[in-house]
């Protein structure tokens, strides 16, 4: 399981710029939808936060 976090972080990290570049990407759409916009940040920022707890756990594992 150990080996894997890492595996994890570098999927979610990715995940999470690829959500971003989409909605920096959907802003600059001329035809913008706010309803998209606000659909990517809630996915971003869980992206987010799962590559944080991740981190944390493989600072928890190495730190034993």
């Amino acid at each position: 399981m150990k080996a894997a976090i890492p595996w994890l972080i570098t999927l979610a990290a990715l995940a999470t710029a690829a959500v971003l570049v989409a909605g920096i990407v959907n802003m600059f759409r001329k035809n913008h939808d706010p309803r998209r916009a606000n659909r990517l940040m809630r996915w971003r920022v869980g992206l987010q936060a799962a590559a944080v707890m991740l981190f944390v756990a493989l600072l928890i594992f190495v730190g034993r």
